[in-house]
């Protein structure tokens, strides 16, 4: 009883680390989003398309490669901020071993 006990307590754990708090970065300056990420390590930043309204867009970007599962690697992206349409941040993406063992990010 006390293994299954301590096994669902880990789990929790886990399931806590994967969680991060959620942002709108329009609503922050593209240093101030930077910053965020730095100091949390993992975050979620939610924001509206702007090619398709209505459509609300979201992902997990993180500070570092430690932050990311087995078998992704960071991977630059850009989010909209209050003061630029392209705030360079970064985050996971799986990886792809082709024929010739080159590595290649998958698309989304």
């Amino acid at each position: 009883m006390k293994i299954v006990l301590l096994a669902a307590c880990l789990t929790l754990v886990a399931a806590e680390a994967q969680a991060g708090s959620r942002y709108d970065p329009t609503r922050m300056s593209c240093g101030k989003v930077q910053a965020t990420i730095a100091r949390e390590g993992a975050v979620i930043l939610r924001y509206r398309s702007a090619r398709v309204p209505g459509l609300a867009l979201y992902d997990r970007y993180v500070r570092s490669q430690q932050f990311c599962d087995i078998g992704e690697v960071r991977a630059r992206a850009s989010v909209p901020s209050a003061d630029t349409n392209s705030c360079t941040v970064y985050t996971c993406k799986r990886v792809e071993f082709d024929r010739r063992f080159r590595r290649r990010l998958l698309p989304d």
